[in-house]
C-alpha cells in the first residue's frame, strides 16, 4: 500500500499482531508510513513475526511486547508500552480472539476451553477498551475526532451463518453489544474526541478458520474465504480514513459472501458467475 500523502503518520496498536489478519494489518500500516505496535501470547511467534515485518517494510517503524488480552493486567502493560513507543495512539484494533478448540455442542466443551474463549474474545475487548479509553482521554486532541477503537464482533446474521461453537458466537456477540454501548457511553460521558467502531473482515484464509474443519469445508473456505493480505489492503485504508463513531467497517458485504458459497456449493461458479458478482459489487 503507497502512503497517502494528505495523511499523517498514525499510531497503532493491533492486539493478536504476530499471525493472520493482525499480522497482514500491521504490514499495511508500516506500507502507509504509520508506527505500529503488535502483541501476541506467544513470545516467539511475536518475535519472528517483528523480525518478518522489518525486512518486509524496512523503513516501517514497529514494536512488540507479550500480551495476553484476556490477563486482567495485561492493557496496563500494553498500554503503557504503547504511549512509550509510539507517543500517541490513534488507531486501537482489538483483533486478539479464539475460537476455540473444539467445534462442538456446549455441553461437549471442556470448561477450561469455555473460560478461555470467552475470557480472549469478550473479557480480552472489554478491558483492552476500558484501558484504550483512560490512554486516548488522557492525550492532547486536536479535533472533535480524533483517536478510534476497532472491536471485531459478530452481527446476529453472521453469528447465525458460522460453523463455529457457541462459546465462540456468544461471546463475540457480547463483543458488537460492547461496541454499541460503549459507543453510547463516549457520547454521554462528553468524550467526543474518542471514536468505537465494529471491524468485519468477514471470512480470511487463515490457520484459526481452517482449524478442525472437515476436507469439504476446507474446499468451501479457500473459494468463498480471502487471504488476510487482501482484506487488510481493503481496511487500512478505511480505518485510517475513520470519521465519528459506532460504525461498521466491513471488507465486502454478507451477500456477496453468502453469493460466493452458493455458487461454489452448487457447483455453478463460473465464468458468468464471476461476471455477476463483479457487476454486482461494483453497484454496492
Amino acid at each position: 500500500m503507497k502512503r497517502n500523502k494528505t495523511q499523517r503518520s498514525l499510531g497503532v496498536v493491533i492486539t493478536g499482531g504476530s499471525a493472520g489478519l493482525g499480522y497482514a494489518l500491521a504490514s499495511s500500516f508500516l506500507s502507509a508510513g504509520d508506527r505500529v505496535v503488535i502483541c501476541g501470547r506467544n513470545p516467539q511467534r511475536l518475535e519472528a513475526a517483528l523480525q518478518s515485518l522489518s525486512i518486509a517494510v524496512p523503513e516501517g517503524e514497529i514494536y512488540g511486547i507479550v500480551c495476553d488480552v484476556g490477563d486482567s493486567q495485561a492493557g496496563k502493560a500494553l498500554s503503557a508500552f504503547a504511549r512509550d513507543r509510539l507517543g500517541t495512539v490513534d488507531r486501537w484494533i482489538n483483533n486478539a480472539g479464539t475460537a476455540g478448540k473444539l467445534k462442538q455442542p456446549l455441553w461437549n466443551l471442556d470448561p477450561e476451553d469455555i473460560l478461555e474463549t470467552c475470557s480472549t474474545n469478550l473479557s480480552g475487548s472489554l478491558l483492552m477498551c476500558a484501558e484504550v479509553v483512560r490512554l486516548m482521554d488522557a492525550q492532547p486532541s486536536t479535533s472533535k475526532e480524533t483517536f478510534h477503537i476497532f472491536n471485531m464482533g459478530f452481527s446476529s446474521i453472521g453469528a447465525a451463518f458460522s460453523r463455529s461453537a457457541v462459546h465462540h458466537k456468544a461471546s463475540k456477540r457480547g463483543v458488537s453489544e460492547l461496541t454499541h454501548f460503549l459507543s453510547g457511553e463516549l457520547k454521554a460521558s462528553g468524550k467526543t474526541a474518542i471514536g468505537v467502531h465494529e471491524l468485519s473482515p468477514g471470512l480470511v484464509l487463515t490457520g484459526l478458520l481452517l482449524q478442525d474443519a472437515s476436507p469439504a469445508a476446507k474446499k468451501l473456505f479457500k473459494v468463498i474465504a480471502e487471504p488476510p493480505e487482501k482484506v487488510a489492503s481493503t481496511l487500512v485504508p478505511k480505518i485510517r480514513s475513520i470519521t465519528g463513531s459506532n460504525r461498521r467497517i466491513r471488507f465486502q458485504p454478507l451477500v456477496i459472501t453468502l453469493f460466493r458459497a452458493f455458487a461454489a456449493i452448487t457447483g455453478s461458479y463460473s465464468l458468468f458467475s464471476n461476471s455477476l458478482l463483479s457487476s454486482f459489487q461494483r453497484l454496492l
